[in-house]
């Protein structure tokens, strides 16, 4: 499923002016940041992942169903407006992310990972020193 949503958002991109990878990562980074309240390289700090990808080490987000949905509301076309469409996507799912670790006390952007035991982690987030 999250695959699929991430699928629908980018060919959206691709669709409207969107075309550099460069782009696409911008654009996914504000997501991520809205979302997480951290970048994407930092998240990835967070688990301890080098030249792995994040999204496979995470569950399902609605920060980018959420963009893409917006953003065709919108009809948000090149860069400016679609950066507009993941900064209002991504506070939309921060507020549900909030208010789901609010009602399970349990966090979740933490440092878990599906790396094979004994693979080396970073500490989380609220854990390293400044």
């Amino acid at each position: 499923m999250g695959q699929e949503t991430r699928n629908k958002l980018t060919d959206y991109w691709k669709d409207h002016e969107i075309k550099e990878k460069e782009e696409f990562a911008i654009l996914t980074n504000i997501i991520h940041q809205e979302w997480a309240d951290v970048s994407v390289k930092e998240h990835k700090e967070i688990k301890g992942l080098k030249t792995q990808n994040l999204r496979d080490h995470m569950t399902e987000a609605d920060a980018e169903l959420s963009t893409r949905q917006i953003a065709e509301t919108m009809n948000a076309a090149g860069m400016e407006e679609n950066k507009v469409a993941g900064k209002k996507g991504g506070g939309i799912a921060k507020k549900a992310r909030r208010e789901l670790e609010a009602k399970t006390g349990k966090k979740i952007v933490t440092g878990e990972s599906f790396l094979p035991p004994g693979s080396k982690k970073a500490l989380p987030l609220s854990r390293k020193k400044a």
